[in-house]
């Protein structure tokens, strides 16, 4: 009998996040060797617990989970996130544009789903996080991407995104605080993005999921409220701020003139109702983590774990002989870079395989976030701090191998 062919539309789509390198990692970790891990931004695998009052409200309602839901969330939960983005500025919005989903990822899915079709165009970020330029190809879109490179601290240029636009763009894509560089866009930034959307009749989807990790007074600028009444999908959740992952609970608003987005609100509503509800039980924690007194800040502040860990990041990077930096503004993630005068030749994917079977340290090299010609690399901040230094010095001793390996070469050519 012929084998199972997957759909071609597979053919297109990576996420090395939890791809090859991580498979080789549990490889060595099944033939007991140990592995340092800093490859996923997932607190609670690293020794970060989700806020008690949070479990708390689970428990108290379990009895009240056991039917399916209505399929935009319940409406304590959908309430709690209007409120939220009522007092960041958006307009135009109510519970009824509210949708609660099986964490972002989900949600992604569904926002893509109801506006494209085959040969539409979305912009994103390079680097990105894999998931929407996965997402855009699986809905039968075209990835279309504009820069944000290292030396305009990882920022976009609105005249280059601009640029990119042609007849079948449909959206502007903006992930704020950025994965997976740390980047926090100032809103006279945002500002320009709008009128670019606004010229062009494009909708805006704005990936904030880290939205309250902030570090050394960054602020963070919600889209919508720039957006005014231009259409806005912004996107939240409880698995980074709320450090509850394995929940899977999170949320996007539409925002803007609510008879310019109706009928997109429709297509929302009916694929939620096609995939019945999100995880009832779950979206019980969202009223307290919105309402309730924050607890991000304790880790992200002075002295807290995150703050903490990202200082010994900038230190080990600023003494490498090897690495530059863009100092993250918010997110858990730093996105070093190798410099060219250290090693001119370097594959990024190549440093990453080394890495890990020479120093047993895995991480994402930045060719992974849809970046050509990457010479960066993402790890993660939630490892304890002691362990990161750790890790720099793993990284030194590969990246200094790979110089000596490179001398003779460049001494032979000279």
């Amino acid at each position: 009998m012929s084998s199972i062919k997957p759909s071609a539309h597979l053919a297109e789509v990576r996420y090395e996040i939890r791809g090859a390198l991580t498979r080789r990692a549990r490889e060595r970790e099944a033939a007991g060797e140990a592995v340092i891990k800093l490859n996923i931004g997932n607190p609670g695998r690293y020794g970060f617990a989700t806020p008690r009052h949070l479990r708390e409200a689970i428990a108290s309602h379990l009895a009240d989970s056991e039917a399916y839901g209505h399929e935009q969330g319940l409406d304590e939960a959908r309430e709690a996130i209007l409120a939220q983005q009522q007092a960041r500025g958006a307009t135009g919005i109510d519970v009824e544009r509210i949708f609660v989903g099986n964490g972002v990822s989900e949600l992604i899915d569904l926002s893509l789903r109801a506006l494209l079709q085959p040969g539409d165009e979305v912009l994103l970020p390079s680097p990105d996080y894999p998931l929407w330029s996965a997402a855009t190809l699986l809905n039968h879109g075209q990835p279309r991407y504009y820069r944000c490179p290292a030396e305009n601290a990882h920022l976009p240029d609105p005249d280059e995104i601009e640029a990119l636009v042609g007849p079948r763009t449909r959206a502007i894509v903006l992930i704020n605080p950025n994965n997976p560089t740390g980047a926090v866009y100032p809103k006279a930034l945002l500002e320009r993005i709008v009128e670019v959307a606004r010229r062009h009749d494009l909708l805006l989807l704005c990936d904030e999921i880290y939205d309250e990790i902030l570090y050394d007074g960054t602020p963070f600028q919600p889209l919508a409220a720039v957006a005014g009444d231009h259409p806005c999908v912004s996107f939240g959740g409880l698995s980074k701020v709320h450090r509850a992952c394995g929940y899977r609970v999170g949320w996007m608003s539409l925002s803007g003139d609510a008879k310019r987005t109706a009928d997109y609100r429709d297509a929302l509503q009916l694929l939620a109702a096609l995939r019945l509800c999100a995880n009832v039980t779950a979206q019980w924690a969202v009223k307290p983590a919105l309402l309730d007194t924050p607890t991000i800040g304790e880790l992200t502040s002075p002295g807290g774990r995150l703050h903490e860990a990202r200082r010994i990041v900038l230190d080990h990077v600023a003494a490498s002989p090897f690495l530059d930096v863009v100092a993250p503004g918010g997110a858990i993630y730093a996105f070093p870079g190798v410099r060219a005068d250290a090693i001119p030749s370097f594959d990024d994917t190549a440093f990453a395989l080394r890495l890990l079977d020479e120093e047993g340290v895995l991480l994402v090299p930045g060719t992974s976030f849809n970046l050509s010609a990457s010479r960066h690399l993402r790890l993660t901040l939630l490892p304890e701090p002691a362990q990161l230094v750790e890790v720099f010095a793993r990284i030194d001793r590969v990246l200094g191998r790979m110089a000596e390996e490179h001398r003779p070469v460049a001494s032979a050519v000279a």
